[in-house]
C-alpha cells in the first residue's frame, strides 16, 4: 500500500512534499482535506502517534481568523477533532501516512529521506 499525504494543494509545504515524493518516483496518494474530506476516525488515528497540539497549526491564518471564543474552546483532544473537521485547513501540513500506519506531521527533506531511503 502506498503512503496517503494529507493536505490541500495550494499549500506550499504541501506543494514541496509532493514535489520531493513525485520527483523520486515514490508511489503515493494525495487525499485533498477540502476535496476529498475528513472523519474523526482519521484524526483519530493520526492522535494515537501525534499530540493533538502538534496537529492544531495555531499560526496558520485559519487559526488567526477564527473568533476568539472559538480559539479558547479548543482545550483538549475532543474539541481539537471537531475543530478539525469544521476547519480542516487549521491542521498542520503535510500529515504523511505510511504503511503500517506511521504518521510524520509537516515536511523536511532530511526526514523524507531517512523515511524513504531505499524504497524509491
Amino acid at each position: 500500500m502506498s503512503p496517503v499525504l494529507y493536505g490541500i494543494p495550494n499549500c506550499d509545504t504541501v506543494k514541496k512534499a509532493r514535489a520531493w515524493l513525485a520527483g523520486r518516483g515514490i508511489d503515493f496518494r494525495f487525499h485533498d482535506f477540502k476535496k476529498d474530506g475528513l472523519d474523526a476516525g482519521t484524526i483519530a488515528g493520526w492522535m494515537h502517534e501525534l499530540d493533538w497540539e502538534s496537529l492544531l497549526n495555531r499560526r496558520g491564518t485559519t487559526w488567526r481568523g477564527l473568533p476568539e471564543a472559538s480559539r479558547n474552546a479548543v482545550v483538549d483532544a475532543q474539541s481539537a477533532t471537531a475543530l478539525m473537521l469544521a476547519s480542516p485547513s487549521v491542521i498542520k501540513r503535510p500529515v504523511l501516512v505510511q504503511d503500517g500506519g506511521a504518521t510524520v506531521l509537516g515536511f523536511s527533506e532530511s526526514l523524507y529521506q531517512q523515511i524513504f531511503e531505499g524504497k524509491a
